[in-house]
């Protein structure tokens, strides 16, 4: 088995899923597809960002949650959640200006 590759293979996915389109879609169908993008980027980003290691026929997995202030040493340690969270602030503002977009066309 061979554990970086699995790893390269999520970090991979995670950035097909931000890359991706949104599929022509409205109202509470394009908010469902978006929380599953930001769910799955995360769930990808988070594998991909772990470190691992295979004994005994065991892969462990780890995974630094901390805040970036308390970890050290640990370069890609947090960048999923980090991306997450920018992720979210920029969709729901592409939202805010589609929704507003929307107002000034029915004026």
């Amino acid at each position: 088995m061979d554990v970086e590759a699995m790893l390269n293979r999520f970090r991979e996915r995670a950035r097909a899923v931000r890359q991706r389109g949104l599929p022509p879609v409205e109202g509470p169908e394009r908010r469902r597809f978006l929380d599953q993008a930001r769910v799955d980027y995360m769930d990808y980003a988070i594998i991909g960002d772990a470190s691992a290691t295979l004994e005994d026929g065991v892969l462990t997995l780890r995974i630094d949650l901390r805040p970036e202030s308390a970890r050290q040493g640990s370069p890609r340690a947090g960048e999923a959640r980090d991306d997450a969270a920018r992720g979210a602030s920029s969709e729901a503002a592409a939202d805010q200006g589609k929704a507003a977009d929307q107002g000034k066309a029915a004026d």
